[in-house]
C-alpha cells in the first residue's frame, strides 16, 4: 500500500524527494531527460498539470492529499520496476509535439527532431515536398512532425505492427492530420503502394545483439521488435538500403537513423558515401543518401 510522507508538503519537496529516489536507485535515464531531477520536475508537473515553465513561487505551493498519493504511487512504480516516465504519465514530446505513447511502442527520443524542424536543408533540393514515407513509424511522431513542417506533403506512415498503428492512429487524430496521414500495416516496403517519393525517412530497429544482452532495464519495458536488428544491428538498415531506390524520384532522399550501428555500417559498406549528420542538440548515426547515390552502388546491397 502506497502511503504518503507528512514531511513532504510542497511541489519543490516532492520534486526532491523523486531527485533523491531516483539517485538512490541508480535509475538509467535516456528517455527524454538525462538526470534524475530533469525526470523528477518532468514527473511532478504532468503529475500536477502544470506547463513546463512556471513561477518559480509556484514551486512553494502545497499538494493535496490526491495529488501527493498519486506522486507517491509514480515515483514509487519508477522506481521499483524502472518504468520510463512516458510509460507512467503516457506522454513524450519530439519536435516541440506532445505523443500519447504506452508499451506498444518505443519512446520518442530521436535526434531526427532537428532535421524536421529544419526543414532537411540543405539536403532537400526542393522545398516542395509532394510525398514523404516514414517507415517504422511507431507512435506516428516522426510522420506527424514531417506533415506539420510540410502542410502540404502526403505523408505515408508505414509499421509491420498492428498496436504500434493503434497508437499511431491516436496521435494523427489528436493532431489533427488525419487527411494528410496514411497509415499502412507493412513489413518495411512489402505491401506499399507502388510510389515514388520525395523523402523517405526511417528510425528502424538497429541495436545488435550484443547490446540487446546489456540493454538497462528501463528499455525492457519497449518492443523489441522495435529495437533489435540482428547480429551487427543492420539487419533493417540493409533490406531499406537494397529496397529505397525503387520508392525514391529522381531528385529524392533517404534519411535513416541507425544509432550505435554506424560504425558497423560504414564499415560494411566503405565505398558508399553516406553523409552523416551533425546536431547542435546532440545525437548522431543518422546518414542521408540521394537517389542518385543509392542507384549507382545499388550492385553492392544485393551482395
Amino acid at each position: 500500500m502506497i502511503t504518503t510522507h507528512p514531511e513532504l508538503l510542497t511541489i519543490r519537496d516532492y520534486i526532491r524527494y523523486a531527485t533523491s529516489c531516483f539517485n538512490e536507485a541508480s535509475l538509467y535515464f535516456g528517455h527524454g531527460t538525462d538526470n534524475a531531477w530533469d525526470e523528477a520536475v518532468a514527473l511532478t508537473f504532468h503529475t500536477l498539470h502544470l506547463p513546463h515553465h512556471i513561477h518559480p513561487a509556484v514551486l512553494d505551493a502545497h499538494i493535496t492529499k490526491d495529488e501527493q498519493t498519486k506522486l507517491i504511487h509514480l515515483i514509487d512504480q519508477r522506481v521499483t520496476k524502472r518504468i520510463p516516465i512516458a510509460y507512467l504519465t503516457h506522454e513524450a514530446w519530439f519536435a516541440g509535439l506532445a505523443f500519447y505513447v504506452d508499451e506498444r511502442v518505443l519512446i520518442p527520443r530521436s535526434p531526427l527532431a532537428e532535421l524536421i524542424e529544419n526543414h532537411f536543408q540543405p539536403w532537400l533540393v526542393s522545398t516542395e515536398v509532394e510525398n514523404l514515407l516514414d517507415l517504422c513509424t511507431g507512435s506516428a511522431c516522426i510522420a506527424i512532425a514531417c506533415a506539420k513542417a510540410f502542410p502540404q506533403t502526403t505523408v505515408d506512415a508505414s509499421d509491420i505492427s498492428l498496436d504500434a498503428l493503434s497508437v499511431a492512429k491516436i496521435n494523427i487524430l489528436r493532431h489533427g492530420v488525419e487527411n494528410q496521414i496514411q497509415l499502412i500495416e507493412s513489413d518495411l516496403f512489402a505491401s506499399l503502394p507502388q510510389k515514388k517519393y520525395d523523402i523517405i525517412i526511417s528510425n528502424p530497429p538497429y541495436v545488435c545483439a550484443e547490446e540487446m544482452d546489456t540493454l538497462p532495464p528501463e528499455y525492457l519495458h519497449e518492443p523489441q521488435l522495435g529495437l533489435s536488428a540482428g547480429t551487427d544491428g543492420l539487419d533493417f538498415a540493409i533490406r531499406i538500403l537494397k529496397n529505397a531506390p525503387t520508392f525514391l524520384k529522381p531528385n529524392g532522399i533517404l534519411i535513416v537513423e541507425v544509432g550505435n550501428s554506424e560504425e558497423a555500417l560504414s564499415a560494411r559498406f566503405p565505398t558508399i558515401p553516406f553523409t552523416w549528420v551533425e546536431f547542435e542538440r546532440g545525437g548522431g548515426g543518422v546518414f542521408i543518401l540521394t537517389a542518385e547515390q543509392l542507384r549507382t552502388q545499388q550492385a553492392l546491397f544485393n551482395l
